[in-house]
């Protein structure tokens, strides 16, 4: 059925490419060689460790196609891979074809451009990847705000989880450059963007038309296929493609997805418009994290799972548009999209600690329509005799969300825990201005205001419909010396925030029993501040270091696993970035990053001692609750090193290690994950006629480490305790209430996948 499904897809894939590419190949405006780094800008209740977080396993991802991203893109209104200036030592913009000369196992990868950022995945290859930045683990994309051609990828008040960012509809092929930014130092960055921003710009053409052919381990087959051509004054471009993925699990994971992109664009990428439809279905079966206790006990092996009902289905349709005016005094951009998405998704992570009889697997459901608009004007200007650059911003969206939690077994449904109909809006409006003292000195202040206004519906508990507003101000400065000695150094410090789930800002009752529960502040405010280096001294080399802390509020967080709130208490986190990219001649480049992060929560838990000493006598248990000030999941090391060789054609190569530095996993840090390191690499030669042939290893020492890690309480049938809570005869427990509520603490992981090989064939035509 599979292979049925790739050669269908791939006939018919080959058949739009046909149709759509013109009779001549149409000349595209060649994208320049692109600088990784640029020149200097002018211009609550006691809380009980349980399954929360979440992350997943590699998403099914497409082997790159290094020559597609170079000599033979044109570059779209907003799409523009010249280096801005920066305004931060930790800034960055990477071309599309840097990103595809790496070798990638799924496609969020391909924003690990990003130095200090980790991507996994936990939960099959359709559930938005997890994501990890400067010691914060950011779930699904809390606090890491990624756009695509200007279009927000993350998803507020979603069934899964706030800020849920799903980027498995890029295809990373179309990328034309990323734009990396950290810290809320930036007035034009809002929502979940205090740890760190991804802007995704795409291409507008291809100089000739390419389709590619993967095939590898695992059931793993893509085909991919992109052709653009004249349309009255601007180009059409057309690109789709199809992936089937099984995995290395004993329940496979049957992964079905599509994805096609038709995009419009004239000009140049300051004077220019595009628009951008998208289309995108995904959906598959799902291997969950486990605990260790049911590999190390031989329940199921190392690939195995609990509920092998697990997984889900996704869709994304939408329409982007971008305009670009410019010229010597002023500039203009405008930015609208509008995005239709569903998602179905079931999960069981405690198994049997609720229901003893059907077991804990839950469904989540989101279907949204989302709009908005971000419009800017910068104007230059003179100030006693100083130059300036002032932008002046408005940012809107608007979703109109259907959110629902239930209990299910076998993906059947068993009861609604909660079903809201949620509207939420919001507008912000920036203004920042880059004053140029002398040559060597700028600074730059800006100010950011937010209005947000919720209703939600509950359609199952009144008490917990309401609307709710809120505002808040950001502050933001920076200050650039330099160059000197092809040298400059950065100073920035500013406020940020980002929403909270509006079901949790109007709660009044928990929807399992009732109960009163505390409700979440709408907006919460982050500080950071940042010092940092960057140099160019040595020929071919740019190496920068950056400083940085990050506070973040006290708050109450709305759990969308459970459909209720728990409290989290402020946090610091402290460390330092160093990373480094030389390139001594044509063929050879060389990348090395470090980052390293202390993060503590700040203040004590009296509320957690408490809870501690509920489990007293019950030490499987008790382990792990122990009060404590480390930040569970935060990173305090990850590095990376990579090697490319090659020139435009004949022999190529990579190699790239990527090290996931041990991680606390309680408060009391009585659980720590192990360290990960993978190593992937890539060989191929290109031809003169446009021809390539490459093989892409992923793993390839065979890791045997975890993927993603967790430490939570769970419940099997064959634990002790199971027997102590659920008595066979029906009878009273015989262990406290409070100790069957946490079940077993455990090292809860998914583990890396084994060595896999994929072999791609690709054609320019």
């Amino acid at each position: 059925m599979h292979r049925s499904l790739f050669s269908s897809a791939g006939l018919s894939l080959a058949s739009l490419l046909a149709v759509v590419t013109p009779s001549a190949a149409q000349p595209a405006t060649v994208l320049s060689p692109v600088e990784v780094e640029a020149p200097p800008r002018h211009a609550a209740k006691p809380r009980v460790t349980r399954a929360g977080n979440e992350a997943g396993r590699p998403a099914a991802r497409h082997v790159a196609a290094p020559t597609l991203g170079g000599g033979g893109m044109s570059v779209t209104p907003g799409a523009s891979a010249a280096q801005a200036p920066v305004a931060s030592a930790s800034e960055k913009t990477v071309s599309g074809t840097e990103v595809n000369a790496r070798p990638l196992s799924r496609p969020a990868e391909a924003l690990e451009v990003a130095p200090g950022l980790i991507i996994t995945q936990h939960s099959g290859d359709g559930k938005a990847n997890q994501y990890f930045l400067r010691g914060v683990n950011l779930d699904h994309g809390t606090d890491l705000a990624i756009s695509i051609d200007g279009m927000p990828v993350n998803m507020r008040t979603h069934g899964h989880g706030q800020g849920y960012a799903d980027t498995n509809f890029l295809i990373p092929e179309l990328i034309s450059s990323v734009n990396v930014r950290k810290g809320p130092y930036f007035a034009d960055e809002g929502d979940f963007s205090s740890v760190g921003v991804m802007h995704v710009s795409l291409i507008g053409s291809v100089a000739r038309t390419m389709a590619s052919i993967t095939s590898g381990s695992f059931g793993y087959n893509r085909a991919f296929g992109v052709t653009s051509g004249k349309v009255g004054e601007g180009t059409l471009l057309v690109a789709a493609e199809a992936n089937i993925y099984n995995g290395p699990w004993d329940n496979p994971d049957k992964l079905q997805k599509l994805n096609g992109v038709i995009r419009y664009s004239q000009g140049t990428a300051d004077n220019g418009l595009s628009l951008t439809g998208m289309a995108y279905g995904n959906k598959w079966n799902s291997t969950d994290q486990v605990p260790l206790r049911a590999i190390t006990s031989g329940a199921i092996g190392r690939y195995g799972a609990l509920d092998p009902s697990d997984g889900g289905n996704s869709e994304r349709f939408s329409l982007s548009g971008r305009l670009r005016q410019t010229d010597l005094d002023s500039a203009t951009k405008l930015d609208f999209y509008v995005v239709k998405s569903k998602l179905n998704l079931w999960n069981n992570f405690t198994f049997f600690l609720s229901d003893p009889v059907n077991g804990d697997q839950f469904h989540q459901y989101d279907d949204r329509v989302l709009g908005g608009i971000n419009a800017s004007h910068t104007f230059k200007h003179n100030i006693a005799g100083f130059r300036n650059e002032t932008e002046v911003g408005i940012q809107s969206r608007y979703d109109d969300i259907n959110v629902s939690l239930g209990n299910t077994v076998r993906r059947q449904h068993l009861s609604t825990t909660r079903s809201d109909g949620v509207k939420e809006g919001s507008v912000g409006v920036f203004v920042q201005n880059t004053t140029f003292w002398t040559d060597w000195l700028r600074t730059n202040i800006g100010w950011r205001g937010d209005y947000y206004d919720t209703t939600v519906n509950s359609f199952f508990n009144p008490a917990n419909s309401g609307s709710a507003t809120a505002t808040i101000g950001s502050p933001k400065v920076g200050l650039v010396l330099g160059p000197f000695a092809r040298t400059e150094l950065f100073l920035n410090a500013g406020e940020g925030f980002h929403s909270n789930d509006a079901r949790g800002v109007t709660i009044r009752e928990s929807p399992s029993d009732s109960s009163p529960v505390d409700s979440s502040s709408f907006l919460v405010k982050t500080k950071g501040a940042e010092i940092g280096l960057r140099t160019k001294l040595i020929p071919g080399l740019t190496s920068s270091i950056a400083l940085f802390m990050l506070d973040s509020a006290s708050e109450i967080l709305f759990v969308g696993d459970a459909g209720d709130t728990e409290a989290s208490r402020p946090s610091r986190r402290v460390g330092f970035e160093w990373t480094n990219d030389y390139k001594p001649t044509s063929w050879l480049s060389l990348e090395a990053d470090l980052a390293m992060t202390r993060a503590r929560f700040r203040g004590s838990n009296a509320d957690q001692a408490a809870a501690y000493a509920e489990l007293d006598g019950y030490p499987a248990s008790q382990i792990g609750n122990a009060p404590g000030n480390f930040i569970p999941g935060a990173p305090n090391m990850i590095a990376s090193a990579g090697i490319r060789l090659g020139e435009a054609t004949g022999w190529f190569g990579a190699l790239r290690y990527r090290y996931f530095g041990p991680r606390p996993l309680t408060e009391d840090a009585a659980f720590i994950s192990p360290a990960t390191g993978l190593l992937n690499g890539q060989v191929g030669y290109r031809f003169d006629n446009g021809w390539r042939i490459q093989l892409d290893a992923f793993n390839m020492l065979d890791s045997k480490s975890d993927q993603i890690t967790y430490a939570y309480g769970s419940l099997l049938k064959s634990d002790s305790l199971f027997a102590m809570c659920f008595p066979a005869g029906g009878g009273a427990p015989t262990a406290p209430a409070a100790v069957c509520q946490t079940g077993i603490m455990d090292r809860v992981l998914h583990p890396v996948e084994p060595l896999a090989l994929r072999v791609t064939v690709a054609g320019r035509f």
